[in-house]
């Protein structure tokens, strides 16, 4: 869950875009670890005076169990509610007055910190977050404040959001086994039951230095980053690393259903997941574009077969990045006066379809275009970039595989569609979640 984005924020964001910054290659990023585990990659990019620091904690909810779910996104919030230099507030207070920004999200796999700066604020920057991770104040009355903040993002996320209460309902029956069942934000009894002793370990165990992969760049030089890494970061200690995550989904062997009944919803929703690989296995790539095939465009299969047709007032697709095997999803919501069946049997046609018949290659040669233009986009600014360099870090083993991504893309086949097609967007491999206010589709 993103935190808000301050009206600083946006200007700054607003005033970064347009910036291109200098064309990167994998020899452009340097990395060294320190002695406590902490890696850290540097990008050295003089195109603005200013700089970013991202730091991606390896936490998420598929690292919580029954009884403690929720508790990372907790610390979403918890890490901006002061420690032991910076009090309450301070941390945002502190980095404004040095001309900077920051946010922080939470997924099933990760919890990022985002900070941007001018980059002669970079050592007040390592201060501050060498200050959280070492010194955070979990003060029992600042933990009841927030979780009743989170208790109340709950609530009101699932009232608002027909999206968020039916993904919730899908990964439920999607996942029998695995952590992923949940909802990052986790299940409200939890939320209220995590105990201090539960914090406080859980802490110490996932913001430990040898637990995160920190990504600078912008205008900087490795030495000065070298130097400021071993003066704030390194003295913070190594943790005995976090226990693995071992569970494997086993293999789903038919249709699994729920239906939701929500009064309030003035038309229908179906979301389908069906299980796929990590983000690490070669059909990534294959899996990626058929999602933009089925959504990306007024052009792609599902905008033309059920928004043109006024079938649906929206039709998407969601491959989520993961470490374990999740869900390829599937989203429709009804025109007015369409039943939720019909809007099922359009989304299943068009999976079918593909898996029977293939795409075209112009279809594919979109798809393409599309996904290589995001890419670029995302490597002009130096936001763009640290992201992105992260990103691969740790979902593809190593950041100098982003720079074969463009490869990889171009390799996919129309053959490749119609296998991963057939392959993992079958009827056994398929969950299925409906919300509608007619409580007969029950029956």
């Amino acid at each position: 869950m993103k935190r808000t984005l301050s009206a600083l924020t946006l200007a700054m964001g607003l005033a970064l875009a347009p910036a291109i910054s200098q064309a990167t290659t994998a020899a452009d990023v340097q990395s060294f670890t320190l002695e406590n585990g902490m890696k850290i990659m540097v990008l050295e990019d003089s195109s603005i005076p200013n700089a970013n620091m991202y730091l991606f904690w390896k936490v998420g909810s598929r690292n919580e169990a029954p009884g403690i779910t929720g508790i990372s996104h907790f610390f979403e919030h918890m890490m901006f509610n002061g420690s032991k230099k910076f009090g309450p507030k301070m941390f945002d207070r502190t980095m404004e007055a040095a001309g900077g920004a920051n946010n922080a999200y939470t997924t099933e796999n990760l919890t990022v910190y985002t900070d941007w700066f001018p980059a002669a604020g970079l050592e007040t920057i390592f201060d501050l977050e060498a200050d959280r991770i070492a010194n955070l104040d979990i003060d029992p009355k600042m933990v009841e404040s927030e979780r009743g903040v989170v208790t109340s993002e709950r609530s009101t996320g699932l009232e608002n959001s027909n999206i968020q209460v039916l993904m919730q309902q899908l990964k439920g029956i999607a996942f029998r086994a695995h952590p992923y069942s949940w909802s990052v934000i986790g299940h409200e009894s939890d939320i209220a039951a995590w105990t201090q002793q539960d914090l406080v370990q859980y802490h110490k165990t996932y913001y430990a230095p040898n637990n995160a992969v920190v990504v600078i760049a912008g205008d900087v030089k490795l030495a000065e980053v070298k130097a400021l890494a071993n003066k704030y970061f390194a003295p913070i200690p190594a943790q005995a690393p976090p226990r693995d995550v071992k569970t494997v989904e086993p293999e789903q062997q038919g249709e699994r259903r729920t239906f939701v009944h929500k009064p309030s919803a003035s038309s229908p929703s179906v979301m389908m997941g069906y299980h796929v690989p990590a983000t690490s296995h070669a059909d990534y790539y294959a899996l990626d574009l058929l999602a933009g095939i089925l959504s990306a465009g007024n052009s792609s299969r599902l905008y033309q077969s059920m928004v043109d047709s006024e079938l649906a007032l929206e039709a998407d697709t969601y491959l989520p990045m993961s470490f374990d095997p999740n869900l390829f999803y599937l989203y429709a919501v009804g025109a007015p006066g369409v039943a939720a069946d019909k809007l099922e049997q359009a989304l299943i046609a068009q999976t079918n379809r593909i898996a029977a018949e293939g795409v075209t290659e112009q279809e594919l040669e979109k798809a393409k275009n599309i996904k290589l233009m995001n890419f670029y986009q995302s490597m002009e600014t130096i936001n763009g970039k640290a992201d992105t360099i992260g990103t691969y870090e740790l979902f593809f083993g190593s950041f100098d595989k982003l720079f074969n991504a463009p490869e990889a893309y171009n390799k996919v086949t129309v053959a490749d569609i119609q296998r991963v097609a057939q392959t993992y967007l079958k009827r056994a491999n398929r969950s299925v979640a409906v919300l509608s206010a007619n409580e007969e589709m029950d029956k």
